[in-house]
């Protein structure tokens, strides 16, 4: 049985340069917060673990 299901069909149109700029600013912004929350959180593992953490016997 061939069942598709198809959406409504969207045109979209292309963005303006202005609208461009303000999509690159938006994902620049998102990455650094990204980048910023994976450096706490490694931060404060570490933290947590300890400083013997680099001198125990493995």
């Amino acid at each position: 049985m061939d069942h598709k299901v198809e959406g409504p069909k969207v045109e979209y149109r292309p963005l303006t340069p202005e609208e461009e700029a303000r999509r690159r600013k938006r994902s620049v912004a998102i990455a650094l917060a990204l980048g910023a929350m994976v450096l706490l959180f490694f931060v404060l593992t570490i933290a947590k673990l300890g400083p013997q953490i680099m001198s125990r016997p493995l």
